[in-house]
């Protein structure tokens, strides 16, 4: 084991995941490599195919690649099998989904407080955190309020609290506005661009290459290849040219 490999927190390593369809095999993610530095805020972008979810599902730790080496704070954990891969996820990673993902039986305290239940966390540190995680994004007052009383941009800060709560390494977003207005879409991002002023890693997966700009940095995905990793100003000025080439013919 190699610890603390370049001091990055994220590293691919020449990563690979192949499906067999048949007698062939599917790449879909190709030789990739790439490294994100613990404070990051990084969008990966791509169209459907692109290979930016199956990205996304090994940072996570929800799959492991065919070939390559996945380091997560210096730890290579291609090879971990199911129980260490959940302990992973829980230790270090905090999920926020397009749909929310919130638990309708259960109120706002009790969404963000399950997964530490399951952390075996216990009662007075799971309160603490719990609360703290809602006054963060601004909902300590919708503590006992169910998620069908709560907006959509009130759901998705519900979900940001649940994963802040958890004190993750890394926040992975994954098309986090997608199910949201275009206004609300735009606060979601900013409240994202802040949590990244205060220092927390953020790794965003999108399709849209609007949302994917406004990112620091931008890994851009095509056909399971990293095509583009370049900062979210050089990746704006490109705009223009990627609609052009990714537009329906």
């Amino acid at each position: 084991m190699q610890e603390n490999r370049h001091h990055a927190l994220i590293e691919f390593s020449h990563i690979s995941k192949i499906y067999e369809m048949g007698e062939s095999e599917v790449y879909a993610v190709n030789n990739v490599s790439f490294q994100i530095q613990k404070g990051e805020f990084v969008a990966i972008v791509g169209q459907s195919g692109s290979g930016k979810s199956t990205c996304m599902n090994i940072i996570g730790a929800l799959d492991v690649p065919t070939l390559g080496e996945y380091f997560l704070d210096g730890q290579e954990i291609s090879g971990f099998d199911d129980d260490e891969l959940a302990d992973i996820r829980g230790k270090m990673l905090g999920f926020v989904f397009q749909q929310y993902n919130l638990i309708a039986k259960l109120d706002v305290y009790e969404n963000v407080e399950l997964p530490l239940i399951y952390a075996s966390v216990p009662e007075k540190q799971r309160r603490e955190r719990v609360m703290q995680s809602l006054e963060r994004v601004g909902l300590k007052d919708r503590v006992h309020h169910m998620p069908n009383q709560l907006s959509g941009g009130q759901q998705q800060r519900v979900s940001i609290a649940r994963a802040l709560a958890g004190n993750p390494s890394v926040i992975l977003a994954d098309e986090p506005t997608g199910a949201l207005d275009s206004n609300t879409g735009k606060e979601v991002l900013a409240f994202f661009k802040e949590l990244h002023r205060e220092g927390n890693t953020i790794v965003l997966i999108t399709h849209d290459n609007g949302i994917a700009a406004q990112a620091p940095r931008v890994l851009r995905l095509a056909d399971g290849r990293l095509v583009d990793d370049c900062s979210g100003a050089q990746f704006r000025d490109r705009l223009r040219t990627l609609q052009m080439e990714e537009a329906p013919t």
